[in-house]
């Protein structure tokens, strides 16, 4: 593997389809597709100042890198990647890649990243201002995951989410085969129109959570006092270990909780048969 160390690239296409290179400290000013149609690439404790740097790269090894601003749209088209201790100043990261494991990754600015992504491998990754994170990606794997940003997840499929705090209006529309264990998630109307969506032990918060969804599972979660409106023609088993303020117009199915404001039922209801739903104050 050839080393190309302490220098600084500029301009367009610098290392355009270098193959077999390890980047350490090494600086990609500003300019654009520095390491375009690349292969076998690490990069150690660089930084990425110019726009696209890795598209259409397949196997490459990132740590210990910072990405400003300027490399917008850094990392798409590509495949097997491993970012491990970078942070991402950059916006709109990833996209339509297959093969990304990201490991103690912090992105400041994640808005419209991760879209169109395949396997997908996330522990210990920070994202801030993360409006429509991860658009049609599916096969996703997080471990340890903090968020804040909205329209999250939208139409993702096969994902499995554990120890996460999620802070998002309208997270998981429209997704399929989703599990979230032992996670926070607050904003508004929650996994709207989704379809086989489990959540385990997780505390939600937000108005009108789960409504419109089918094969609905909860097992052991909490609802804030703000869950109210929930369940709207859904098809619903759920076990809920807290109070809530109300629940309507459930479609089907079986809800237990510790006790129930209100259930509503009008005349826009669904409801295939009676939803049995029981109030047990010992739970």
């Amino acid at each position: 593997m050839e080393i190309i160390k302490d220098c600084e690239f500029g301009g367009e296409r610098p290392l355009f389809a270098a193959r077999n290179i390890k980047l350490e400290n090494v600086v990609i000013h500003t300019g654009e597709s520095a390491l375009k149609c690349c292969a076998n690439v690490e990069a150690v404790n660089c930084r990425f100042e110019g726009k696209y740097p890795f598209w259409h790269v397949d196997g490459f090894r990132i740590s210990d890198c910072l990405f400003s601003p300027g490399a917008r749209a850094a990392l798409w088209y590509s495949r097997n990647l491993v970012m491990i201790d970078t942070k991402v100043e950059a916006p709109k990261m990833f996209r339509e890649m297959d093969g990304i494991r990201l490991n103690n990754v912090t992105i400041p600015d994640g808005e419209e990243t991760l879209w169109h992504c395949s396997n997908i491998e996330a522990k210990n990754v920070d994202i801030r201002r993360a409006d429509y994170l991860l658009m049609h990606s599916h096969n996703i794997s997080i471990d340890g995951w903090y968020q804040e940003g909205n329209y999250s997840f939208q139409y993702c499929r096969d994902v499995e989410i554990r120890n996460a705090k999620i802070h998002s209006k309208d997270a998981f529309w429209g997704t399929e085969n989703v599990s979230v264990f032992d996670s926070e998630i607050s904003g508004e109307y929650l996994g709207w129109h989704s379809k086989r969506l489990r959540l385990v032990r997780c505390r939600i918060s937000g108005t009108q959570p789960l409504c419109y969804a089918r094969d609905l599972i909860l097992e052991d979660c909490e609802f804030a006092p703000d869950c109210d409106l929930a369940f709207e023609d859904s098809e619903v088993c759920a076990t809920i270990l807290s109070d809530v303020t109300s629940i309507k117009n459930p479609k089907a199915g079986f809800i237990k909780v510790k006790s129930l404001g209100e259930l509503i039922t009008d005349a826009n209801s669904k409801a295939i048969d009676p939803v049995e739903i029981i109030s047990d104050g010992s739970l």
